[in-house]
């Protein structure tokens, strides 16, 4: 629920421009409530109920509210994982329409039947209903009627089948397809993208072609299927559809690109068959590539639904890699430090970065996710990612990645990370090793890693761990030949790592 009530707000100036003001005055007046210091409620009275309240009283609103009053659409509030915010924005409202009984709002929620929901819900002015109880089939039938409509008045090819063969689609078929999508809008909009979306090189069919096809495929995960297969044979296919699926906040077709270290056109050229369930920007740079819903990411990363196009929890691991690469390359990043001290405060706040600020929350937000995961093997994966590294030219070495993460994973605690079969041990030894691999590399990368980061990577209070022999052997191995590989090869002459 941190961004929630931004959003509510910059609704709120959007509907009525002249809440701006005092929603900069809130602002001003109790830094806080922009932070995530503030409590839920104070964001809701400083930020949204009190400035409504003071602006609908205003006569230049009375023409607006002749009409009836403001309405507050909130979709899918069972999605939110913090049911205790969940809670104290209900009783809250709630609350506030019991001291404003008649302000001209209503909030409108569309909601699973959650308990922690309905039981705050079932009260004296709140008016429940099921939608299971309600048929959307002819709302459905009135959204295809006007879109074929609309289609057959702008497309050349259609508008020229209808003038020779007649009406498209036939009544039959429309009743069919509407049979077919058996009351979900969802997969309604969706099979309407999918059945009209433009023909390209790789995949001439036009919509007649197309929407016998729709008429066979066997609900949404069907349709994500079937539209996947045209671009599965493209190259980087994989690495782009994951990238889409799991990163937190949208990215452009540019930032994808950068982030795989590919070129923008071949982001384009595997997007361009999948814009019935995925929305491309009209340009690189501007705009971001999303999901058409919510219910791809859902197919994707589950492997029983989607079987060859699951995306796994350890891809996770190689977003973190590629952000590090990224950071590394363009040579943008003071120092590791500043990222990990980003990353925390992000987690806190809803400051926004930018640039490198962005690639390190990214960075350290998908290595929690890969670290975190419970459906992944930590240590098998970590082996796989080594091994395949080879094959990725033009990237920072994966050493040095693999060093900064045990480290930064390491100075956490233990307290912070969910592999219980991986001890504080593990961790420095890996990561003293990767260094020395990383130290010995020639590639000019490390040189400016090891320049901007390895000065800032001490731990910040002291810590007494107990080792075997054979890892303190094995640690003061590896330090003394880093030591030796870091003079040499990366031109620190008297640069010497600190021994037990």
């Amino acid at each position: 629920m941190d961004k929630f009530v931004a959003t509510l707000a910059s609704q709120l100036v959007a509907a009525i421009p002249a809440t701006a003001r005092l929603i900069e005055a809130a602002v001003r007046a109790v830094p806080g409530i922009v932070t995530g210091d503030a409590s839920l409620a104070t964001q809701l009275d400083f930020l949204l109920l009190s400035p409504f309240l003071a602006v609908v009283v205003d006569e230049t609103l009375s023409e607006t509210l002749a009409k009836g009053p403001f309405l507050i659409v909130i979709d899918g509030l069972d999605e939110c994982e913090d049911k205790q915010a969940v809670e104290e924005f209900i009783d809250h409202i709630l609350n506030f329409f019991e001291e404003h009984p008649t302000v001209p709002l209503r909030i409108f929620i569309a909601s699973r039947v959650e308990q922690h929901i309905r039981i705050r819900l079932e009260t004296e002015g709140v008016v429940l209903g099921n939608l299971d109880n309600h048929s959307a089939e002819n709302d459905i039938e009135k959204f295809l009627e006007a879109s074929f409509a609309s289609l057959a008045k702008k497309d050349h090819v259609v508008r020229a089948y209808v003038s020779t063969r007649g009406s498209w689609p036939t009544e039959p078929d429309k009743r069919k397809l509407v049979q077919h999508i058996n009351g979900s809008f969802v997969l309604a909009s969706t099979m309407f993208k999918y059945i009209i979306q433009p023909a390209t090189k790789e995949n001439p069919m036009t919509p007649m072609e197309r929407l016998p096809l729709a008429l066979e495929m066997n609900g949404l995960d069907g349709l994500y299927s079937q539209t996947l297969a045209h671009s599965q044979h493209l190259p980087h296919f994989r690495n782009i559809i994951s990238t889409i699926a799991l990163v937190e906040e949208a990215l452009s077709i540019t930032e994808i690109s950068a982030i795989l270290g590919i070129e923008a056109f071949e982001v384009v050229r595997v997007l361009l068959d999948l814009q019935a369930i995925i929305h491309v920007p009209g340009t690189d740079e501007e705009g971001k590539v999303t999901l058409c819903h919510t219910s791809l990411r859902d197919f994707l990363t589950t492997e029983r639904r989607s079987g060859p196009y699951f995306v796994p929890p350890s891809f996770h691991l190689y977003l973190s890699y590629y952000c590090f690469s990224s950071l590394i390359e363009k040579g943008s990043v003071a120092d590791f430090e500043d990222c990990r001290w980003q990353f925390n405060r992000r987690r806190r706040s809803f400051t926004s970065f930018t640039d490198s600020g962005d690639y390190c929350w990214q960075l350290y937000s998908h290595w929690r996710s890969f670290a975190d995961s419970d459906g992944s093997d930590f240590l098998v994966e970590i082996e796989r990612f080594k091994a395949c590294q080879p094959l990725l030219v033009n990237r920072v070495p994966y050493h040095a990645f693999l060093c900064s993460m045990f480290l930064h994973t390491f100075c956490e605690g233990r307290s912070k990370f969910r592999q219980p079969n991986i001890g504080e041990s593990y961790m420095l030894t890996e990561c003293s090793h990767q260094l020395l691999l990383a130290a010995e590399c020639t590639d000019p990368h490390i040189r400016h890693w090891l320049e901007k980061t390895l000065k800032f990577w001490y731990l910040e209070e002291e810590n007494q761990i107990q080792f075997t022999e054979h890892t303190y052997n094995a640690l003061r191995h590896d330090l003394q030949h880093t030591s030796t590989a870091i003079q040499a090869n990366v031109c620190f002459p008297n640069f010497t790592l600190p021994l037990f």
